[in-house]
């Protein structure tokens, strides 16, 4: 009788195991868009402090930050508007978050800052 509560003890534990390995996968592919969402706003906000007036070369520097993200946006995807002395930023994309090849969810970002 003893083995059989270890044995129930043990399928409790993987049990208990995988659940968390299941939580943890997923919460880190949710986290990680939003991270990097996150890194290339705060980019996008320091790069339109420094501004100099130069239009193409600060487009330039913000497709170089998706790059290094690795955020899906083409360059012609953002939109670099100068209005008086403020500089406009837009560029928006999505990203799907595939679990397990079961669950796909589709997040959509949205960026819109004036400087």
């Amino acid at each position: 009788m003893n083995t059989i509560k270890n044995e129930k003890g043990l399928v409790k534990l993987l049990v208990i195991l995988a659940i968390f390995i299941i939580c943890v996968y997923s919460g880190y592919k949710f986290a990680m868009p939003y991270y990097k969402y996150s890194a290339f706003k705060s980019e996008v906000k320091e790069l339109l402090r420094i501004y100099t007036g130069d239009i193409e070369r600060t487009k330039s520097q913000i497709y170089q930050k998706v790059e290094e993200l690795n955020i899906p946006v083409n360059k012609e995807d953002i939109k670099v508007e100068a209005m008086d002395k403020t500089l406009n930023v837009q560029a928006s994309w999505s990203e799907t978050v595939d679990l397990f090849g079961i669950y796909q969810h589709t997040l959509n970002f949205n960026i819109d800052l004036k400087g």
